[in-house]
C-alpha cells in the first residue's frame, strides 16, 4: 500500500474575481508521486475536528515552500521587508508540526516549511536576510529565472539523515527566499549551513524522520537522482510508520 502524503495548501484569492482558493506547487505534488507516495492535499480554513480527521488519515505531512511566517508566532515586530502573510495557512502548518511530532508522524518541510517547522517548536526567524544578515552569498533571485538554477552550494552533516539521504556533502542548491531559520526551536538540530552561514537543513533525531531543507529539491529532483532520494526517504518512512 503506497503512503498517504498530506501536503498543505496555501490560500489565494483571485484579484480579479475575489474568489477564494487553496494552491499547492504543481512539481511538489509530482515528486511526492515519483517518490512513491500518494499525494492528498491539506486545505487551509477547516476546523480543528474536521483536520484532526484528515490527519488521523496521514502516513506523512509535507509543508511547502510558500510566503512569509506572521512574526507574532516568534515574539518579532514585522519587519519593513515582511512579504503577504496567509494566516489560515500558519494556523494550519503551526498545528500539523506540533502534532506530528507528538505523534512521531514523519514530516518534511521545504523552504517556508523549514521555517515553519522552527517557529513551531519555539524558534524563530530573520525576517529578511540582505537587510539582517548581509551577504556575497545570494538566497533569491528574479522571478524570470529558473527556479532549478542552482546559485550555491550548502555542507551536510553526512551522518544526519539529510546527509544519508543526499549523499552528497557539499550539494549545489537553488534558493528562493528571502528569511532564515535564527534561534533553534525545542529539540531542533542544525544538519545543513550555506558557506555564510545560513542554516539551511534541520532535524529532530529523536524522531523517526523529521527533517526540513531550506531550498527547493521538488525543482531539482526531475534531473538529480540526490534530490529524488530525499522525497524517497520521507516517503518510505510515511510507508514504514508504525500506527
Amino acid at each position: 500500500m503506497k503512503p498517504l502524503i498530506g501536503i498543505t495548501s496555501g490560500s489565494w484569492i483571485n484579484p480579479e474575481t475575489g474568489w477564494s482558493y487553496n494552491r499547492i506547487y504543481t512539481p511538489i505534488v509530482l515528486s511526492v508521486e515519483r517518490a512513491g507516495g500518494v499525494p492528498i492535499a491539506i486545505p487551509t480554513g477547516l476546523d480543528e475536528e474536521t483536520l484532526r480527521a484528515l490527519y488521523a488519515r496521514l502516513d506523512g505531512v509535507l509543508l511547502p515552500g510558500g510566503g512569509d511566517v506572521d512574526p507574532k508566532y516568534y515574539g518579532a515586530t514585522p519587519h519593513p521587508k515582511l512579504g503577504k502573510l496567509d494566516p489560515a495557512r500558519d494556523e494550519l502548518e503551526l498545528m500539523l508540526v506540533r502534532w506530528a511530532v507528538q505523534d512521531n508522524v514523519p514530516l518534511f518541510g521545504i523552504c517556508r516549511g523549514h521555517q515553519v517547522l522552527n517557529v513551531a517548536l519555539g524558534g524563530s526567524l530573520v525576517q529578511d536576510i540582505p537587510t539582517e544578515r548581509p551577504s556575497t552569498v545570494p538566497h533569491d533571485q528574479p522571478d524570470e529565472l529558473p527556479r532549478s538554477r542552482r546559485i550555491h552550494n550548502v555542507d551536510l552533516n553526512d551522518a544526519s539523515r539529510l546527509g544519508r539521504a543526499i549523499g552528497d556533502q557539499h550539494p549545489q542548491v537553488n534558493s528562493l527566499h528571502h528569511q532564515a531559520v535564527a534561534n533553534l526551536g525545542s529539540g531542533v538540530r542544525v544538519t545543513a549551513y550555506s558557506p555564510d552561514g545560513v542554516i539551511e537543513g534541520l532535524e529532530l533525531h529523536e524522531l523517526d524522520f523529521a527533517l526540513s531543507v531550506q531550498w527547493h529539491p521538488e525543482d531539482l529532483a526531475g534531473e538529480d537522482e540526490a534530490m529524488l532520494r530525499l522525497f524517497g526517504a520521507f516517503v518510505e518512512a510515511a510507508k514504514n510508520r508504525t500506527r
